[in-house]
């Protein structure tokens, strides 16, 4: 057996993710451009955004069912060949049709990114080291997000095509090609993960169901207010991409520290911490307006930026039989949330608008009671999830299982 170079695989994992935060945010850059060029609606360009996000839960649930058949390398190679078939047909794409396959080739190769690479890393990782190398893996989707805004930002700012932008997302998918190439991959740690009954028989456990809700509403925290951030804060008296700017560059720091925080707060108290930080994040910014609204960013940032990477190590340390499929789910579950909430948020906005223009409100004025509105239902989320995390944080308290899984 080859020895296994943790360094490379993990640091191909990091550039995949890096592929997949590209493929987020520098084609959101380039949407107006596409709309141009193709005489597209909004609502098509809607339904192309959402091949992304349909792409990428089919592809990880998929990919978390044969993880331990085909294995992590075979699954990357399957990342590698849709990112890279999406980008080529993104960049000589004849049209809509084009343009949708094109996003759900690459929102699938996003989602084997997620079904291999969860895994992998809690099988290379164990106990604190596990917790402290998932946080530094997912601090690359926001810190990914942040660099490809500024990247096509400034493209687009100096009238460079969108075809050169698409080309910037093959590089970090050739890095990681490059990076996982010839390697030895980690077998399962846990004896038993590699059935597939044993892992459904351990997610239809109490504690499992319980982290599936909790996804849920975790994802849609995260993402509501990130994915309207443009509608809801135009008129605030702060720079929407600054605020989305400033949330991905927090996000991207607090997990890179994710390690030392979990080690001294555990996975069920950064997670209680972070449901308290985010609903006082939302409920601020549905009061303030100006330079306040970055503070409300910040409090916001620090609160939803350890969900997602501590939600995924609970269910390796937690349910560990649960193993790679459990980890997909659970990320696929997050997916599906955030698709699920989108036009029920947009409801929220329409119906706060009617009722504000009912009660004589016009412009400006109009579009920040809307938004400040609708960030004030927000708060419902984190506010459910204060109370889920203080029930898990007392029922998981004296897991004999939990402390034996936390040491090694």
């Amino acid at each position: 057996m080859n020895q296994i170079n943790k360094s490379a695989l993990f640091n191909g994992s990091c550039f995949a993710l890096i592929t997949t935060a590209f493929s987020f945010s520098i084609r959101a850059g380039i949407l107006p451009q596409l709309g141009l060029q193709f005489g597209l609606s909004a609502e098509q360009l809607g339904f192309i955004n959402s091949m992304w996000f349909l792409g990428f839960p089919i592809s990880m649930i998929i990919g978390g069912l044969v993880y331990h058949s085909v294995g992590p390398r075979i699954i990357m190679n399957v990342a590698f060949v849709a990112h890279t078939l999406g980008i080529l047909m993104t960049i000589f794409a004849g049209g809509y049709t084009t343009l949708l396959i094109s996003t759900l080739l690459i929102g699938i190769g996003n989602g084997c990114t997620e079904a291999a690479c969860n895994p992998m890393i809690a099988d290379m990782y164990s106990g604190i080291k596990m917790n402290k190398m998932m946080g530094r893996f997912h601090m690359w989707f926001p810190g990914g997000i942040f660099l490809g805004s500024i990247i096509s930002y400034a493209m687009t700012t100096i009238n460079l095509g969108w075809e050169i932008q698409m080309w910037i997302i093959m590089v970090p998918t050739v890095i990681y090609a490059f990076l996982f190439f010839g390697k030895a991959f980690p077998q399962p740690k846990v004896e038993g993960a590699t059935s597939l009954t044993e892992n459904l028989k351990a997610m239809i456990s109490p504690l499992y169901m319980f982290l599936f809700i909790c996804m849920a509403l975790t994802a849609i925290t995260e993402f509501g207010p990130n994915q309207w951030v443009s509608v809801i804060f135009s008129y605030s008296g702060a720079e929407p991409m600054i605020i989305l700017a400033l949330i991905s560059a927090l996000m991207a720091l607090g997990r890179f520290f994710a390690g030392p925080v979990v080690q001294l707060l555990g996975q069920t108290g950064a997670l209680l911490g972070g449901a308290i930080l985010a609903a006082i994040g939302i409920y601020m910014f549905s009061t303030v307006t100006g330079p306040m609204a970055y503070i409300a960013a910040i409090i916001f940032a620090l609160g939803v930026c350890y969900f997602w990477p501590v939600m995924v190590g609970a269910v390796a340390q937690r349910v560990p039989l649960s193993s790679a499929l459990g980890m997909s789910v659970i990320g696929g579950v997050g997916m599906f949330s955030t698709s699920i909430f989108q036009p029920i948020i947009g409801s929220w906005i329409d119906s706060a608008r009617e009722e504000k223009m009912a009660s004589g409100l016009m412009g400006e004025a109009l579009e920040l009671a809307t938004g400040q509105d609708t960030l004030e239902k927000m708060v419902a989320f984190p506010a459910i999830l204060i109370v889920l995390f203080t029930i898990l944080f007392f029922w998981q308290k004296n897991s004999k299982s939990t402390k034996e899984m936390a040491v090694h």
